[in-house]
């Protein structure tokens, strides 16, 4: 085999990916809660049909409901000795009626090889139009943060979600303090320069992308992410956020894929 992987029904929540003879390329807290209706702290939480918070009702879960759902195992696919492909299902039910009033089909397909592939497939087969925002908000193993930069995002948006106030990317991304960022107009790929790999972030169907570190501060209020967790991890995600996201006709599709290599 080439690769190791690990997924949650709940979630859909791939929350470990390892090539052969390689340390892994997701962080996973070693607090993390399995415990159901909770989020799982590390690996590619899906946030879905929203980003952050309910940009009308605060009282509604955080990055949406997909990421602490129950899913369905729909099957596994071996294409070679080197790829395997798992495909999860969630569907509406009077549940997730309640808190977002849409009929939908959100399908993941996670490809494991050399290289991780997650492609999240929003359907609508009701008879309303749909607008989503959504992230494949994956956590990636770093050695550590201050010697770590981010390279694609020269000259590009973002709205800095600390500050609350847009900016200019200008060079290298190098993470020295709490970070927020939420980048527009986004040509793929990125690049995760660490002192120990490469990694490249590639993306289809999104042109937004959000980069991620609570820093010290943050990291110690939170109770799943041990207190110096923000030194080996940094989310670098593919998105569809802010004017980016995107409206679903009915009978039509969305395919939002974040392709990780290294």
């Amino acid at each position: 085999r080439s690769a190791t992987a690990r997924l949650a029904l709940q979630g859909a929540h791939l929350f470990h990916y390892q090539r052969r003879r390689h340390s892994p390329l997701i962080w996973l807290s070693t607090k993390s809660l399995f415990v159901p209706g909770q989020a799982i702290r590390g690996g590619i939480p899906i946030c879905w049909p929203w980003f952050g918070a309910h940009p009308y009702d605060s009282s509604l879960p955080q990055h949406g409901f997909a990421r602490t759902a129950a899913w369905n195992f729909v099957e596994s696919r071996e294409y070679s000795d080197e790829i395997t492909e798992l495909t999860m299902l969630l569907l509406d039910s009077p549940e997730s009626r309640r808190i977002w009033p849409f009929s939908f089909e959100l399908e993941l397909r996670v490809s494991v090889g050399e290289s991780l592939t997650a492609s999240l497939v929003t359907r609508n087969p009701g008879d309303r139009s749909i607008t989503i925002t959504s992230a494949l908000h994956s956590y990636l193993a770093v050695s550590d943060i201050s010697r770590c930069s981010v390279h694609g995002l020269d000259a590009r948006r973002y709205f800095d979600k600390v500050s609350g106030k847009w900016a200019l990317q200008k060079g290298a991304l190098c993470v020295d303090r709490e970070t927020d960022r939420i980048y527009q107009d986004v040509s793929y790929p990125l690049t995760v320069h660490d002192v120990e790999h490469t990694v490249k972030i590639n993306a289809q169907g999104s042109s937004s992308a959000v980069v991620w570190n609570p820093w010290k501060e943050k990291c110690s209020e939170m109770a799943d992410m041990a207190d110096d967790s923000w030194k080996t991890m940094l989310c670098v995600e593919a998105a569809n956020v802010l004017e980016d996201a995107r409206t679903i006709a009915p009978g039509k599709k969305h395919a939002l894929t974040l392709v990780i290599a290294c």
